[in-house]
Parts: structure tokens; C-alpha cells; sequence
């Protein structure tokens, strides 16, 4: 009877094993799945103003360099001071570039002969209420007629509270604030 016995566990164990081949070897049943690419990085979002011609929010791709932000900018405008920049820097989502201007004209003087003083090498944003006549004279917009007007109202009235606050000079107004509102502070 043993004999009978090893052969019915011998066909047990082989329709048990027949049955796990066919289940581990047989198509999946039910949706496939579907694999999609990584996504993208989002594109940084960079302000720039100061000489350039379209200053404004600009959006790049991660990892962009300043000087790919000036050149969608429209590249930079006549007195600019591009040395002041480092134009390989790498940029990040939120920054603010603030191209300054630097002035190489040499002035005239009121009888038109040419003054032969150097310009004024300052650092952005000029304290208004500390700076010059010479130094507020550098920036875009106001002249040495404005610059003194500035010193006058200051040394008159007392300090600016905010830089808004310099368009209460008579001949600034918010045309002129716009092209300086980055180049200005109060600090």
C-alpha cells in the first residue's frame, strides 16, 4: 500500500505544481499602468530695473544666468554700468537685479565751457538724505538744478520719512520717480 500511496502524492504534488506554474506564468489581468515623464522644473520669475530698456518681471528656466535676464530685458540701456554686474551669476526664483547707471559725461558749466572735475563713483541705492548734490546729480532724470532742489527741500523741511516722499520736491514727479525709485533709499 505504500506503493499507492507515493503514487497518489505523487500526482497531488504535480497538480499542485502544474496549478503554481500556470498562475505565476499566465498575462496580468486588470489596467496597465502608465508611466509618465518627470515633470518639468517650474521657470523662475526674476525682477530687473535699473538701465535697461524693458525693466520688469521675467520669467527663465532654472538655472539662467544674469546675462540671459538682460538680454530678454532688451539688453542695456546708454549709461548703464555693466561692469557693476556680474553677468555669469546664476539666478533664482524671487530675485531682484537692479542695473545701475554710472554717469561719464563731463558737465558743462553754465557758460558752456567743459568742467573738468571727475564724476562721482557712488554705490546703489543713494541715501537721499545723506547724499550730495554731486551724488544725486548721477542719477537718471535729475540734474545739478534738481540735485540742489533735493539738498534745499531737505536742509529746509528735514529728512525723507520714504523715497516716495521725493517727488514732494517741486520738478519731481512720478515720471522722473520711476526711472530712480531703485536707485534710492532712505536707510
Amino acid at each position: 500500500m505504500k506503493t499507492w500511496q507515493s503514487i497518489l502524492l505523487g500526482i497531488f504534488l504535480g497538480i499542485i505544481s502544474t496549478g503554481i506554474i500556470f498562475i505565476i506564468s499566465r498575462q496580468p489581468s486588470g489596467e496597465p499602468i502608465h508611466l509618465f515623464p518627470s515633470p518639468s522644473p517650474a521657470p523662475i520669475l526674476v525682477y530687473i530695473t535699473g538701465a535697461v530698456k524693458n525693466p520688469g518681471v521675467y520669467s527663465l528656466p532654472v538655472s539662467s544666468r544674469v546675462q540671459g535676464l538682460v538680454d530678454q530685458a532688451g539688453g542695456l540701456i546708454e549709461g548703464s554700468d555693466s561692469t557693476a554686474l556680474n553677468l555669469a551669476a546664476v539666478l533664482s526664483d524671487g530675485q531682484k537685479i537692479v542695473v545701475p547707471f554710472t554717469k561719464t559725461d563731463i558737465p558743462e558749466t553754465s557758460a558752456g565751457a567743459v568742467s573738468t572735475a571727475v564724476p562721482t563713483q557712488v554705490s546703489y541705492p543713494i541715501n537721499i538724505n545723506t547724499a550730495t548734490q554731486e551724488e544725486l546729480d548721477l542719477l537718471p532724470g535729475i540734474g545739478a538744478s534738481k540735485a540742489g532742489d533735493i539738498v534745499n527741500y531737505r536742509d529746509q523741511k528735514g529728512p525723507f520719512n520714504t523715497i516716495e516722499d521725493i517727488q514732494n520736491v517741486p520738478g519731481i514727479g512720478p515720471g522722473i520717480f520711476l526711472k530712480i525709485k531703485e536707485l534710492i533709499s532712505v536707510k
